[in-house]
């Protein structure tokens, strides 16, 4: 709701400045500096753009009536489209900076109250990364010695990434972990059986971003669902970041309709981009039906 609100008001805005500058050029005319003709072209050009601004409203309006009855739809489809979706999967939770609980909670709710599902683990990796500390920590360890200089920092990442999805021996979150890692629970025992990521950080650049692209890649190799989310109200948005990187993304994972996005795509649905903003491919992904309880 809040992008398209945010969209009628900037095509609104255009259209108001374009119209009050040839406004003013009307009155100047109106006063003899320009000639009768450029005055009637001027005119032309305001009904225009008046056409033009009644037709995009309407676009916008017709969207919002797709989005609002979208939105119906699944407040009073939810549960049973989400009941047991998820059951028995093993799902991970990769935090990108500090754990804020009312963002987490929608994604913890969703996978285990809604679905049915179980966050197995939960990481909170610490940014920007500690460079330095964690190329200390590798360089004390003689197996870990190929991943030590920056230009590694890619492969440190997807390795990692790795190591966070399949779990059970994980030589570099061992060695790691307190170097890297802000806040945790779980075991890294089981593998996952899908993974979501979101960014409470700022945008990163440098090592660190170097890291991440690595991280997201890792995450997305091991051939289970990754998905992207974040709420609905952000200042920097992560999704083209983590479409870069073959994620699959959900916007508006605060709201039913995200949430409902998300757990189809950690069930298996087709992987891609879902929710209410111009970064998505479709409000939800294709709901195939659960098979039959025994």
């Amino acid at each position: 709701m809040f992008d398209l609100r945010y969209h009628v008001a900037s095509l609104a805005a255009v259209f108001l400045m374009l119209v009050v500058g040839i406004l003013i050029g009307v009155g100047i005319s109106g006063r003899g500096f320009v000639e009768e003709a450029e005055r009637d072209q001027l005119e032309g050009e305001i009904a225009a753009l008046q056409e033009d601004l009644e037709t995009a409203n309407a676009s916008v309006e017709d969207l919002e009536l797709r989005q609002d009855a979208a939105a119906d739809f699944v407040e009073s489809a939810y549960p049973v489209l989400a009941e047991s979706r998820l059951a028995g999967r093993r799902i991970g939770l990769i935090v990108l900076g500090p754990v804020e609980q009312g963002f987490t909670a929608f994604v913890e709710r969703a996978v285990e109250d809604d679905a049915g599902g179980r966050i197995a683990r939960m990481r909170a990796l610490e940014l920007p990364l500690r460079v330095d500390a964690v190329e200390s920590e590798l360089a004390g360890n003689v197996e870990l010695g190929g991943y030590v200089g920056e230009d590694e920092l890619g492969n440190l990442g997807r390795d990692l990434g790795r190591e966070l999805v399949a779990g059970g021996e994980t030589p570099l979150l061992d060695a790691l972990e307190d170097e890297i890692v802000e806040q945790r629970s779980g075991s890294l025992v089981e593998p996952l059986d899908g993974v979501v990521v979101v960014r409470s950080a700022e945008p990163q650049a440098g090592p660190t971003s170097r890291f991440l692209a690595g991280l997201y890649q890792g995450l997305n190799s091991v051939g289970v669902p990754a998905v992207g989310v974040e709420p609905t109200r952000v200042e920097q948005s992560a999704i083209p970041v983590f479409q870069r990187y073959g994620l699959s993304t959900v916007d508006g994972v605060d709201e039913e309709l995200g949430q409902l996005a998300l757990i189809l795509l950690l069930g298996g649905a087709n992987p891609g981009d879902y929710g209410v903003r111009d970064t998505a491919e479709g409000i939800l992904p294709p709901i195939e039906p659960l098979p039959p309880r025994e």
